[in-house]
């Protein structure tokens, strides 16, 4: 599925971005161990979340969307979860195909290592690369016994402890995903589980957590780090959860409004955890012109309205430490970076070597390609900028990767010949309507591939 993206004029409009992915994949498990029925408005109803979705099901929970609350409180569609309870999922009669869904795979290990069964975990081809040792050995800690591919990876087969033994366990990196799989493991274990992180993560999983009746603990650490303890085996009950939308989501209409000259637009609903918001900090600081409206506070979660406006940006040095806040903006910020004034150096960017793709590797060979001048380090990215707009006129190999399809598409917005990636079905894992949301606001999207040869 091909797409090739052309030079805009400004961009303008209301818009809303789908829900938290983060969110969405924890309020799902969650709900599959309470008791009770729980709501959840703003599902994001993408592919990897329907992944989850599918998993929590074959483990026994009952999952299913109800267009319209008869009762009126909260009006509008939602989806139901009945859980079955701590501890209470049952073995899944296949295996769980977790898609692209890293986030969904690790959560899932980790909430199952501790239930006393045999589940085999597998994925498409591009997470059957992604390393999983650093969730299976911690978890091993606890009780669980797995097998695995060379290299940790897809498919594994985990037992779950008989008996699981609470743990305290050091993050060697700060990574949100281990530390959630570790909390979820905690659920069903006696005692007090214990992670200590070495810089904050996204804190999703522990505001859920709260939020569904568990007793979570927070202390800051020496040097920056957090250690965070749950109270094992409590009792989880049903709750109303309002997904924000997704600031990894409403990144890429968000850059693109901020490079396109004239460009005004409002995404609504948010997520501004001060954890997942190292973007607008970033943005900020190379002058672009966003404003927080309208903030508020929903399931335990911060949630505003953005406003952007164009504004011409400068390069800037990006701090390793930011990076936990802002993972999967990397990307984007790259693109916002190829049109900013100056040099912007990112530092602490190891991370992105294991995401769907090795993105610092796509990053840098996509730029380069576009006819920006690019460094690639073994955790650094160096991007030259320049007032001018980029050259483009690339065909980008996007590696099944949904960020980097997103943030080049972005980039032909501004450059002076189209983009194109070689396969946007990718996208539908994140941003569902991506390319119609964005040229609902002005932008040029199109599959039309000879738009890429007569601009």
């Amino acid at each position: 599925m091909p797409l090739t993206s052309r030079r805009s004029a400004a961009l303008n409009g209301d818009i809303r971005v789908p829900g938290d992915k983060s969110v969405s994949h924890r309020a799902l498990i969650l709900g599959a161990s309470a008791v009770g029925e729980t709501r959840i408005h703003g599902l994001l109803e993408g592919e990897d979340v329907l992944r989850t979705a599918a998993a929590v099901t074959a483990l026994g929970a009952q999952v299913d969307k109800v267009e319209d609350d008869i009762a009126g409180s909260d009006a509008g569609p939602y989806w139901r979860v009945r859980g079955r309870g701590v501890g209470g999922l049952a073995e899944p009669a296949s295996v769980l195909d977790l898609g692209n869904s890293g986030t969904g795979v690790r959560l899932l290990m980790g909430l199952l290592a501790t239930h006393p069964f045999t589940t085999v975990f597998t994925g498409d081809a591009s997470l059957a690369t992604r390393p999983m040792g650093r969730v299976l050995e911690p978890l091993s800690r606890m009780g669980a016994n797995f097998t695995a591919r060379e290299g940790d990876r897809l498919p594994v087969t985990l037992t779950g402890a008989e008996t699981p033994a609470p743990i305290r366990y050091v993050l060697p990196v700060a990574s949100a995903q281990v530390k959630s799989a570790l909390l979820l493991a905690g659920l069903n274990t006696p005692g007090r589980t214990t992670v200590v992180e070495p810089r904050p993560t996204r804190d999703h999983t522990e505001t859920l957590l709260t939020h569904f009746g568990a007793t979570v603990t927070v202390e800051d650490q020496p040097g920056g780090g957090r250690a965070i303890t749950l109270a094992g085996q409590p009792e989880l009950t049903g709750q109303q959860v309002t997904v924000p939308g997704d600031i990894s989501s409403a990144a890429f209409p968000l850059v693109a409004a901020a490079m396109v000259p004239g460009s005004r637009i409002t995404i609504g609903g948010v997520g501004v955890n001060v954890l997942r918001a190292g973007l607008l900090e970033t943005l900020a600081e190379m002058g672009a012109r966003i404003t927080l409206t309208n903030r508020r506070r929903d399931s335990g979660e911060d949630v505003a309205d953005l406003e952007v406006e164009a504004s011409p940006l400068t390069g800037i040095e990006v701090p390793a430490e930011r990076a936990p806040a802002m993972i999967d903006e990397y990307p984007i910020l790259a693109m916002a970076a190829a049109t900013a004034a100056g040099t912007t150096r990112m530092t602490g960017l190891g991370e992105l070597r294991v995401k769907e793709s090795d993105r610092l590797a796509a990053i840098a060979r996509g730029l380069a390609a576009a006819g920006v001048q690019v460094e690639e380090g073994a955790d650094t990215l160096t991007i030259h900028g320049s007032k001018k707009p980029p050259r483009g006129g690339a065909r980008i190999q996007t590696n099944l990767d949904h960020r980097i399809a997103m943030a080049f598409l972005t980039l032909g917005l501004v450059s002076e010949e189209p983009i194109a990636i070689d396969d946007s079905a990718a996208i539908e894992t994140s941003f569902p309507g991506f390319a119609a949301l964005m040229n609902g606001l002005g932008a040029r999207m199109s599959a039309r591939t000879e738009e890429a040869e007569n601009p």
